[in-house]
């Protein structure tokens, strides 16, 4: 990639920033939570399932298993018949189970703040503890990369990249660095509201006039 192409995608990135930001100022994480345990939950929850279903299952879960030690103890049947609408939920079930167990045994039943802590934990990996750190406790150690992300990435010409990984490490490099859990939220309203998957509403973009994709279907 030619110098001024770089320069040319980090003059868009910090334009998509500002346009988005303007245009979303409420943008925040749509997971309902109201403290770490609970956002952890509902993450591992939200795999291959949308934030308004697992909005529905969550209170129910809540209720019944409120913190890291009745979580630990839960009994998987019990479980699994509670997250069963959120889809693979034998799986995330275990997941469940296993961080909750890992939070009592290893951090006194507390969500820690660090990324090489959170992977450490059963069904956590870089992308939900990036979700923790940016959203629980306010630390801006990576980009969020889900499917609306990488989508929106590709098409404004972020990113060339398929692998969540690497999309994220071209936004670290485009996105200053206290902005890094807001682009994600943005990224991802936008992506809900506008820049869908099979037909952009490109006609009632605020970044068409920027995006290399504008009026097409990548």
């Amino acid at each position: 990639m030619k110098a001024g192409s770089r320069k040319a995608r980090a003059a868009r990135a910090l334009e998509v920033l500002a346009r988005l930001r303007h245009e979303y100022p409420d943008a925040h994480c749509e997971l309902d939570h109201r403290n770490a345990f609970e956002l952890l939950c509902a993450t591992i929850l939200s795999a291959q399932c949308t934030d308004v279903r697992v909005n529905l299952v969550t209170p129910i879960l809540f209720r019944k298993y409120p913190d890291a030690p009745a979580l630990a103890r839960a009994r998987t049947p019990a479980l699994e018949a509670i997250i069963r609408p959120t889809g693979f939920f034998r799986n995330k079930a275990k997941s469940l189970i296993g961080m909750a167990q890992a939070l009592v045994a290893d951090h006194g039943g507390e969500v820690p703040r660090t990324m090489d802590q959170l992977q450490g934990l059963p069904g956590v990996g870089r992308k939900t503890a990036n979700v923790i750190l940016g959203n629980a406790w306010g630390i801006n150690e990576g980009v969020t990369v889900d499917t609306h992300v990488g989508r929106l990435s590709r098409r404004l010409g972020l990113s060339t990249e398929d692998d969540p990984v690497k999309v994220e490490q071209d936004l670290m490099k485009l996105i200053p660095r206290e902005d890094w859990a807001l682009i994600s939220h943005l990224l991802i309203f936008h992506g809900r509201r506008v820049c869908v998957a099979r037909r952009p509403r490109c006609e009632d973009c605020v970044l068409a006039d920027i995006c290399p994709s504008a009026f097409r279907v990548p």
